[in-house]
């Protein structure tokens, strides 16, 4: 579970406040901190908005979608059912031909339906599960073609989350096999010297991490301290020490120091200059953690509903998105049951065929009122 997936008490501020200007370390020190509560918003702001859309989606939006195809299915039979009535020239029964195939591709690509498939198969005079299987085909060559990988046999296709998964499985093995297969070079003397630096440096910052961590350990000990309700409160504040310390969030642990005032702003603005390189470093990297789990968050989402991959959600967008298409869904079944009417009569259903025009593209494409 991250550390800020989930909305807590604010915790004391650690921006950097000063008598004295701000030097260009504290300053990105300060930036960092804002940019990283920011993050941490935004990662509990999305938790909450996914989990809002998630419910009004089973509650609202999934019954709107199953009376769509139900209606959607009961229009394709009717339809089928005067394509087959004494009077219906051959020009009309083409254009009900066309409607029962498109609403069938509605249809099955919602659920499966071996009755709407039949009607399909009827009346595109072509087979739905051979062309369905063609259009997989086609999109696995161009989705490997694009990508410079092999998909496997077994990918479903009609799955977002799997084809997601996939194609982020193989980018690691790939990752993986190019370090592998390279062969070591040589390191020039300016390489081992970055090489040593960083070492190093990384050495300080997690030296840095565990002297947080060690004055909250003895502050926090709850085997020091007599009194059962404190006790309590610092086993809960030693627990979330732990875990900050296991993950090198010094974040979080400067912030229970503040919270404990072992320390003040007064406290950090005077940290020594390389003290403060060190934290700026280990900041970066805990706003990269954060970033890259929203960007997953996000993708994640697209990818389970059905959204572009390519344009930017933010949680905002959510519920927007969710009202579109009920309203959608609200107007195609108020235009489906007015359809319903006009087949049930055959003058009126020979003047609706008259309103349907082909489209050139396709033969079987029709501007269709649903």
């Amino acid at each position: 579970m991250p550390l800020f997936s989930q909305k807590t008490l604010q915790p004391p501020s650690l921006v950097l406040t000063s008598a004295a200007p701000l030097n260009k370390d504290q300053k990105a020190f300060n930036t960092l901190i804002k940019k990283i509560d920011a993050r941490r918003t935004e990662l509990a702001d999305w938790g909450e908005a996914i989990s809002l859309f998630k419910q009004q989606y089973v509650s609202e939006l999934l019954p709107l979608q199953d009376r769509e195809t139900a209606l959607h299915i009961q229009l394709a039979r009717s339809l089928d059912m005067a394509h087959g009535q004494k009077g219906v020239t051959k020009g009309e029964k083409r254009k009900l031909s066309a409607m029962i195939a498109e609403l069938a591709q509605v249809v099955l690509a919602r659920k499966d339906d071996d009755e709407i498939k039949a009607l399909y198969n009827t009346h595109s005079q072509s087979d739905f599960d051979a062309e369905e299987a063609a259009r997989q085909d086609g999109m696995k060559s161009l989705l490997e073609e694009m990508l410079g990988m092999d998909l496997g046999d077994d990918i479903d296709l009609s799955s977002p989350e799997e084809v997601m998964q996939r194609v982020e499985s193989q980018f690691r093995t790939q990752h993986e096999a190019g370090h592998t297969q390279t062969a070591p070079r040589k390191k020039t003397a300016k390489q081992r010297a970055r090489d040593a630096q960083r070492e190093v440096e990384e050495k300080q910052m997690s030296q840095s991490i565990r002297e947080v961590y060690r004055k909250l350990a003895s502050a926090l000990h709850p085997d020091r301290e007599p009194d059962p309700v404190e006790r309590q409160r610092k086993t809960t504040l030693m627990q979330r020490a732990n875990e900050a310390y296991e993950k090198g969030n010094l974040l979080q642990l400067l912030e229970l120091q503040l919270q404990l005032e072992h320390i003040d702003q007064a406290h950090l603005a005077t940290l020594g200059a390389e003290r403060l390189k060190h934290y700026i470093k280990i900041l970066k990297g805990q706003l990269g953690e954060l970033e890259t789990e929203i960007q997953h968050i996000e993708h994640g989402f697209a990818a389970e509903f059905g959204l572009s991959p390519f344009e930017r959600l933010r949680p905002h967008d959510l519920m927007p998105i969710l009202q579109d298409d009920m309203a959608h869904c609200e107007i195609n079944i108020q235009r489906v049951q007015a359809d319903l009417e006009n087949v049930g009569d055959p003058k009126q259903l020979k003047a609706w065929l008259k309103t349907i025009t082909l489209r050139r593209q396709r033969a079987t494409d029709f501007d269709l009122p649903f």
